[in-house]
C-alpha cells in the first residue's frame, strides 16, 4: 500500500486541515507502511541514495540530469554540466528559472583546493527612480508587469563561470537545450501543474502567451511541447557569446519591448551589466564548515540559525520532537529579524557580515530563546560593527573532483509575465524585494542589486569538500538549508532521508516582501505531515501558532563526496527531479 501522508506524494498547496496528519500519525504508530516505502515504523517515505563512480548530475528534471552526464561524458567538466543544465531548465522548467532570471554559485576547484562563489545577479534600471514609485502612489512593487524587472544576470553568469571552469565549447553546452526547444519534449507533472497555474495570471503581459501557450493553456503533463524562439536566442549566443545577449541585436531587442511596454529596463542597463566573483562565508557546526555566500544574498540567515542551534543538544531531543521543532522556529525568528533589517546590495550598504555569523553574537542573541514560550516580539540585534542588506537549483559533480553548487530564477516562479517576442524568455520580478522607504538599506534605488533569496550551499570538513546542495522557496531556503544540516549532522539521516524528512516553515512579518524590523505577532509555524500530534499540541502550549499545509515545502537537490569514492547523490520527490551518475 503506498503511503500517501510523506513528502514523496505529489503535494498540492491546500488549506490547513488536521485530518490528514492525524492519518499520518496513525499509520507510522502502526507501523503500516508498505515494503515499497522503504522505510517501515517512519511517519515518512524516502527511497535509496544514488550511488555513482565517476560523476553525479542532480536537478530537478531528469532530461535535464541526462544532459548533465552527457556533457560530462564527453570529457566535460561539472561546471560545463551544470551550465548545461541550467540552460536545459530554462526551456523545461520556466516555473523557476530562465535565461530573464538571476544565478549564484559556489564552486569546488579540486586544482586550487579552494571554494569561488560568483553572485550573478542584476542591478535596477537606472531611469527608474524611487521618486517614480511615490508619484504612482505605490507602497511596494507590484509583483508582475514591467516595474519589478532588473537585469537579468543569467547568461553573464555562465560565462563568467565557463571562461574560469570550462572545457567544452558553449556551443557544445547549449546545443541539447536548442534540439530539445526545436524538436519538442514532454512536460513533467510538477512543472506542467505550475506552469498551468501561472497562465490566467501573466496571459495579459505581452509576449507571454504567444511564447508559453498554446490555445490559451499552458501544457499538460507528458505533452510534447517545443520553443523555437528560446532556441533561437541560444543560438545567437552559441555563436556570439555573452556579448551577443547584454551589447548585441537581442539587447537592442529588448530595450525596444520596454520603451513600448511601459517599462524603464535599457540597452544601457544591459550593456553595464556585470557579476561579481565572491569570497564564500562560513560557520563551523559541530565540525563541518558551512559556506554560504554574502549579501545580498540571503545565505548567512543559514549560518546565523546554525549559531543559535549549536547550543542545543538537538540529538538528544530528537527529529520531529517538540523541543526539535520549538528550537529551530524560535532560532530562524532571531535570524530572520536581523535578515529584514540588515542584508542588502554591499555596494549601497555595508552588511556586517563578519559579526551577524560570528560565535559571539550567536551567543548573545541564544539568550533570547525561551525552551517553554514561542517569542511574539523579536526585534533585530545590535551587531557590533554595523555602519550606517521560485527557483531551482542543481548540483553536478565531475571525475577529477570539481563540485558546483548553482541555484538559478525568476522568482515568484514565471517571473514578471514580460516576455520579449521572438526570444522565448520571461523577465525576472526580482525588483519586488526593493523597499519603497528611503533610508533603509534595501531601499528601491537605480542601479542598486535588490536583496535576494537564492542561496546554493556547500559543506567542507577538516578542509576538504563534503557536500554541495541546496533547497529552493524564497524564504524557505534557509530554513530548509538549516533543517538538511541538522538531519544529517544532528540526526544521523542520510543523504536522500535528510531531503525526504518532514519540513518545517516558518512564515513571520519579517520575510522580505515585508521586510521590516519587528515581528510582532509570533508568525504561523507550517508543519508537513509526518510530525505528531503530541509534537503539534506541545507547540501549541508554547504558545505557536501551528498550520497543516501540504505545501509548498521547497525542492532539494545535493551531492556528497563518498568515503569510499566516487559520489552519492539525492533529490527528493516533491518535485520531478532525478540524481544519477555513472
Amino acid at each position: 500500500m503506498a503511503n500517501r501522508c510523506h513528502p514523496t506524494h505529489r503535494r498540492r498547496p491546500a488549506a490547513p486541515r488536521w485530518s490528514g496528519l492525524l492519518l499520518c500519525a496513525a499509520l507510522a504508530a502502526a507501523g503500516t507502511a508498505g515494503a515499497a516505502d522503504r522505510i517501515t515504523g517512519k511517519a515518512f517515505a524516502t527511497r535509496s541514495e544514488v550511488y555513482a563512480p565517476h560523476a553525479m548530475a542532480a536537478t530537478s528534471q531528469p532530461l535535464v540530469t541526462q544532459i548533465a552526464l552527457d556533457v560530462m561524458k564527453q570529457g566535460g567538466s561539472a561546471l560545463d554540466a551544470a551550465v548545461a543544465a541550467d540552460a536545459a531548465l530554462g526551456l523545461m522548467e520556466p516555473t523557476g528559472s530562465g535565461m530573464g532570471g538571476d544565478l549564484f554559485a559556489i564552486v569546488w576547484d579540486p586544482k586550487t583546493h579552494r571554494l569561488y562563489g560568483y553572485n550573478g545577479s542584476g542591478r535596477s534600471p537606472k531611469s527608474l527612480t524611487l521618486a517614480e514609485f511615490q508619484r504612482r502612489n505605490l507602497t511596494a512593487i507590484p509583483a508582475y508587469g514591467p516595474l519589478p524587472v532588473t537585469v537579468p544576470g543569467a547568461v553573464d553568469a555562465w560565462f563568467a563561470l565557463h571562461d574560469r571552469f570550462g572545457t567544452l565549447p558553449m556551443k557544445t553546452l547549449l546545443a541539447p537545450t536548442i534540439r530539445y526547444a526545436r524538436e519538442g519534449f514532454p512536460v513533467s507533472e510538477v512543472i506542467a501543474y505550475y506552469w498551468s497555474a501561472s497562465v490566467a495570471r501573466l496571459s495579459k503581459y505581452p509576449g507571454f502567451s504567444e511564447q508559453f501557450t498554446r490555445d490559451g493553456r499552458g501544457p499538460r503533463t507528458g505533452e510534447m511541447w517545443t520553443r523555437p524562439t528560446l532556441a533561437d536566442t541560444l543560438q545567437k549566443l552559441a555563436d556570439g557569446g555573452r556579448d551577443a545577449f547584454y551589447k548585441g541585436a537581442i539587447a537592442h531587442s529588448i530595450d525596444a519591448y520596454f520603451k513600448a511596454n511601459g517599462g524603464f529596463l535599457s540597452y544601457g542597463d544591459l550593456a553595464a551589466h556585470h557579476g561579481e566573483w565572491v569570497e564564500p562565508v562560513s560557520s563551523n557546526y559541530r565540525g563541518y564548515d558551512i559556506w554560504e555566500l554574502p549579501p545580498n544574498g540571503q545565505g548567512i540567515a543559514t549560518l546565523q540559525i546554525m549559531n543559535l542551534l549549536e547550543g542545543f543538544d538537538l540529538k538528544k531531543y530528537g527529529f520531529g520532537s517538540p523541543e526539535h521543532v520549538h528550537l529551530f522556529v524560535e532560532a530562524k525568528k532571531l535570524a530572520f529579524a536581523d535578515r529584514a533589517r540588515f542584508y542588502a546590495d554591499p555596494e549601497f550598504y555595508r552588511t556586517p557580515v563578519a559579526e551577524l555569523i560570528s560565535k559571539s553574537y550567536a551567543d548573545q542573541r541564544r539568550k533570547l530563546i525561551d525552551m517553554d514560550k514561542a517569542a511574539r516580539v523579536v526585534e533585530p540585534g545590535t551587531p557590533k560593527t554595523l555602519d550606517e542588506g521560485d527557483t531551482v537549483y542543481l548540483t553536478t559533480a565531475d571525475a577529477n573532483g570539481m563540485m558546483v553548487s548553482l541555484i538559478q530564477s525568476n522568482y515568484r516562479g514565471m517571473g514578471s509575465g514580460m516576455a520579449p517576442p521572438g526570444l522565448g524568455f520571461i523577465f525576472q520580478d526580482r525588483g519586488e524585494q526593493f523597499v519603497l522607504k528611503a533610508g533603509h538599506p534595501n531601499a528601491f534605488a537605480p542601479g542598486k542589486r535588490p536583496f535576494h533569496t537564492i542561496i546554493p550551499a556547500f559543506v567542507t570538513k577538516a578542509g576538504k569538500p563534503w557536500l554541495s546542495f541546496g533547497v529552493m522557496g524564497g524564504a524557505m531556503q534557509p530554513q530548509g538549508h538549516a533543517q538538511i544540516l541538522m538531519n544529517l549532522i544532528d540526526f544521523g539521516m542520510n543523504l536522500q532521508e535528510a531531503g525526504d524528512a518532514p519540513r518545517i516553515q516558518h512564515d513571520g512579518s519579517t520575510d522580505p516582501e515585508a521586510q521590516v524590523a519587528a515581528m510582532t505577532d509570533g508568525g504561523e509555524v507550517d508543519l508537513e505531515s509526518g510530525f505528531s500530534y503530541e509534537t503539534v499540541r506541545a507547540l501549541m502550549r508554547k504558545g505557536h501558532s501551528v498550520r497543516f499545509s501540504d505545501g509548498p515545502y521547497g525542492g532539494y537537490q545535493a551531492i556528497m563526496v563518498n568515503p569510499n569514492g566516487g559520489w552519492i547523490g539525492a533529490s527528493e520527490s516533491r518535485k520531478d527531479g532525478q540524481a544519477a551518475g555513472y
